[in-house]
């Protein structure tokens, strides 16, 4: 049982979702999954396990910014043997031919974290995307008619900077849409060797300055969510 999850042995399945918002994970289970069961509330950071057309997927929040995703992504692949963990969560665009609602699949995640200053002493690490799941994501998005955008992004440590033009230089260098989770759960991926992924639905511009609302990004991005269950099973 680990420290920030109590699940007990074998109720977390080996593929799981991973949105930052816990009422997040609450919808999916009890929107997708059939028999869903709540293996953990501590800190209401829920987590469920269920079925998806006959196959267990679990689904687990995990919070917001790096540290907190790292606590949950360390203890499900340390301690329950996830073997394959997918992100779905929101992301600003930062390139002017991403619109909201828009899917994008990370393929890498720049950072301008300090986690892996203090992993490699300094060196750089370049944190990527799994490619079997990403090719199956992407062959998913195209079956329902969809344009998903392909490429790097970036996950941030700050929500509000003190330089509200930084983006601009990520940009310049082709990252899509900025976010603050990614990185690390790519960096546990190889880590451990294991299947990653984030498909981030656009929930604003930095651009355009239009943004969804908060119970849109909590409950209505369920493309990004079917997606991702289909991923998870494949």
């Amino acid at each position: 049982m680990s420290t920030h999850i109590s699940a007990k042995p074998g109720e977390v399945a080996s593929a799981v979702l991973l949105p930052g918002d816990p009422l997040r994970a609450k919808f999916i289970a009890e929107t997708y999954l059939e028999d869903p069961v709540l293996y953990t509330s501590i800190r209401n950071m829920f987590g469920y396990t269920g079925l998806f057309r006959g196959k267990r997927v679990s689904v687990q929040g995990t919070g917001m910014g790096i540290p907190s995703i790292s606590i949950y992504v360390h203890e499900l692949f340390h301690d329950y043997g996830v073997q394959r963990a997918i992100r779905i969560g929101t992301a600003g665009a930062i390139q002017p031919e991403l619109q909201v609602r828009d899917l994008v699949l990370a393929m890498t995640a720049s950072t301008d974290s300090g986690a892996n200053n203090l992993r490699f002493a300094g060196r750089s690490f370049a944190p990527a995307a799994s490619f079997s799941l990403l090719k199956t994501a992407f062959d998913s998005a195209v079956q329902k008619g969809l344009h998903p955008k392909v490429g790097g992004i970036i996950s941030s440590d700050m929500f509000y900077s003190e330089d509200p033009d930084e983006w601009k230089l990520w940009a310049n260098y082709g990252c899509l849409a900025v976010e603050m989770e990614t990185a690390e759960l790519y960096t546990l991926g190889a880590k451990f060797k294991r299947e990653v992924l984030a498909l981030l639905t656009i929930s604003d511009s930095f651009i355009t300055n239009e943004s969804a609302s908060s119970a849109d990004r909590q409950t209505s991005f369920t493309t990004m969510m079917e997606i991702a269950l289909e991923t998870a099973i494949a």
